[in-house]
């Protein structure tokens, strides 16, 4: 019984020793997987060449590719930890990117407030089966194709405003726990959260969405389970095929967006999972009077303070 027990610690050092190394090896490598991208754009730039299509798919969704992104985010905290000012820069470049993304992407709910209301007058009063936008050349679609079309502007809101969203403190939370500890346990609430929640979320809707946005944009269908070499054999057969299906007759027939939506959420989220990492950070290191420091939060304007959070 002891001799298996003392196998079993042993399989279990070794096998994290062979873990170790294979993340070492890989975070070595991502050094020079990154300068060769580089330095040979033209091999996944040049899509006149379908092989380099190819490599964008398959790379955009690999290991070597989460390597880069990992390795980037060790380098900058570890430049970061050292001058705590460069990481306050990277936590307003990344921010001020969420906050500007959201503040315009939050225009579509105006806008499908307001085609909504075109399309009940044009359909109820009007009595037209379809909406003519444009001027020279008419932009004319089914009053189903527009109806249909509503429900991309209500995507474009949910997925490009959810870091502004978060940036902004407006998400839903229950702080049983939160609300009662001190600032810099709370700190370390925020950092274990966006490293054990926020980043594994967004790297597996990534890894999801990525090649099921790519199985609707050509053809030969790649698959996550392919490797480069068998992918580069299918360029040969490789051609546009973007998914033009509706859900109804003349309905909205562009819901290839939706999939780029969702890629773009899972990279927004990842990015501001790093900015949200750093600045609990920062402000564990340096204090509760670094709490919200350059955070740029809208406001109704003067008077209006006892407003603002309610909703």
């Amino acid at each position: 019984m002891e001799n298996d027990t003392g196998v079993g610690v042993l399989d279990a050092i070794a096998a994290l020793g062979r873990g170790l190394l294979w993340l070492g090896e890989n975070v070595i490598l991502s050094f020079y997987n990154l300068a060769y991208a580089i330095t040979h754009p033209a091999l996944w730039l040049d899509w006149s060449d379908k092989e380099a299509i190819m490599r964008v798919v398959y790379y955009g969704g690999s290991v070597e590719f989460f390597f880069v992104v990992f390795t980037a985010f060790l380098v900058l905290t570890g430049v970061g930890m050292w001058r705590n000012a460069f990481l306050w820069g990277c936590v307003r470049v990344l921010e001020g990117f969420a906050n500007t993304v959201g503040r315009f992407a939050a225009w579509a709910g105006l806008i499908m407030v307001l085609q909504q209301i075109l399309i009940v007058f044009v359909q109820r009063i009007f009595a037209r089966s379809d909406i003519v936008i444009g001027l020279g050349i008419p932009l004319q679609f089914d009053i189903s194709w527009w109806s249909e079309e509503l429900k991309l502007y209500n995507a474009m809101v949910v997925a490009l405003c959810c870091t502004y969203t978060f940036v902004q403190g407006g998400h839903v939370r229950v702080d049983l726990i939160y609300a009662q500890v001190s600032h810099r346990s709370r700190r370390m609430i925020d950092m274990v959260g966006s490293l054990v929640f926020m980043m594994p979320m967004a790297v597996l809707i990534w890894m999801y969405g990525w090649f099921f946005l790519w199985r609707h944009l050509i053809v030969p269908k790649p698959s996550a389970s392919e490797s480069l070499e068998r992918l580069l054999m299918k360029a040969r057969a490789l051609r546009w095929n973007v998914e033009t299906i509706s859900f109804s007759p003349n309905g909205f027939n562009g819901y290839f967006l939706f999939k780029v939506l969702l890629v773009l959420f899972a990279g927004m989220v990842f990015l501001h999972a790093m900015a949200f990492f750093w600045r609990s950070w920062l402000e564990w290191k340096e204090g509760p009077e670094s709490a919200d420091r350059y955070l740029d939060r809208d406001t109704l304007g003067a008077g209006e303070e006892a407003y603002e959070g309610t909703h």
